[in-house]
């Protein structure tokens, strides 16, 4: 993994207007932090009630996209149920927060489907890690394509749920795609608003116009054979002076709390999508027309200590009825992610099951 001395320059001048996903060299972490598990963090939960099935199915571009399927045992020959769809955080893989969603949805009565997306976990897609939004929303309309034509998901009754990064691109397919009943969306982020402005909207035009400048450039360098750059993701490194933002993601991903490595990648590559790619979120827009999706209902959870809270604010704001900002006292960004004892699953569990 590689980083031009431009992007370090620039990622340097970000960090101080409040940038944690900067353009900085992968080290090795050198922290014994191993994590914090309190609220019930439980990342790597496993039900004894489920069946769990590992499948693949294209999507629209013939791109495979591989899943995990959960059944409730008590489920029935030929009986269908309502379905949700579960997306998991930008840069992360299904094994972080998605499955966890998807099991516990589960174990409440629902058929669930916790997908990697393409270009990320056991999902195809070249390059790795490549930023393709677009994409990203259509692997929702393909795991539709795949319950709706299941034996065990009823096809008039199927959800999506997307956390963090796909809860933006779960609107974006949702808005195209009336197959998806309701939509909820847990610590969401817009990567589009965030990618062009930064929390606060505290980047400038001109340093937006660099990062994109630095993205073209290398364009030329992996058109001619270079070698690929990464950029962005979680910290490998943090001290005391460390911000905030940047220790919270690092308490995840960085130890065993919620740090996974999907076979045939690395932790150097862990959550770091590709510097050439990553300007293409600039150009995505998931709240425009959101308001489109009514009467098909949204729910928007969100901590209300989190640091992403502005996306799901946004989001409400702009939506049409029926609508819902459900905000979780006390609660981060990450703390969504895995802490049951936070988690508002009996909410999710009342939206999906008045709603599907």
């Amino acid at each position: 993994m590689k980083t031009s001395n431009a992007a370090l320059s620039l990622a340097a001048l970000l960090i101080s207007a409040w940038l944690v996903n900067t353009s900085l060299p992968a080290l090795a972490a050198t922290s014994d932090h191993q994590g914090d598990l309190s609220h019930g963090a439980n990342n790597f939960y496993r039900s004894e009630t489920l069946t769990m099935h590992k499948v693949t199915f294209p999507n629209q571009y013939k791109m495979n996209v591989t899943g995990n399927l959960y059944l409730p045992k008590d489920m029935k020959a030929g009986e269908k149920r309502a379905a949700i769809i579960v997306g998991h955080p930008m840069g992360a893989v299904k094994e972080q927060s998605a499955v966890l969603y998807a099991q516990q949805l589960a174990e409440r009565g629902f058929v669930t489907l916790a997908i990697d997306l393409s270009f990320w976990g056991e999902s195809e897609g070249n390059p790795r890690n490549a930023v393709l939004p677009d994409m990203y929303a259509e692997d929702f309309s393909a795991a539709v394509d795949f319950l709706g034509t299941s034996e065990f998901a009823d096809r008039e009754r199927i959800g999506v749920l997307g956390i963090c990064g796909s809860g933006g691109f779960a609107i974006s397919a949702a808005k195209i795609d009336p197959r998806m009943k309701a939509i909820a969306t847990v610590s969401m982020y817009d990567m589009g608003g965030f990618s062009r402005h930064l929390y606060g909207k505290s980047l400038t035009l001109a340093q937006r116009k660099q990062l994109i400048a630095e993205a073209a450039a290398q364009r030329y360098v992996e058109f001619s054979g270079g070698q690929t750059q990464y950029t962005g993701g979680t910290l490998h490194e943090i001290d005391e002076n460390s911000h905030p933002i940047a220790k919270e993601f690092y308490d995840f991903y960085r130890t065993p709390r919620g740090e996974y490595t999907p076979a045939g990648s690395s932790p150097e590559l862990t959550t770091h999508p590709t510097l050439s790619s990553n300007t293409k979120f600039m150009n995505f827009y998931p709240f425009n027309d959101i308001d489109s999706i009514s009467p098909r209902p949204l729910l928007f959870v969100a901590g209300d200590e989190a640091h992403s809270l502005e996306f799901s604010q946004e989001a409400y704001s702009l939506a049409a009825e029926p609508k819902e900002l459900y905000l979780v006292k006390g609660a981060g960004h990450v703390d969504l992610y895995d802490r049951v004892k936070l988690i508002p699953f009996d909410k999710l569990t009342q939206f999906f099951t008045q709603y599907l």
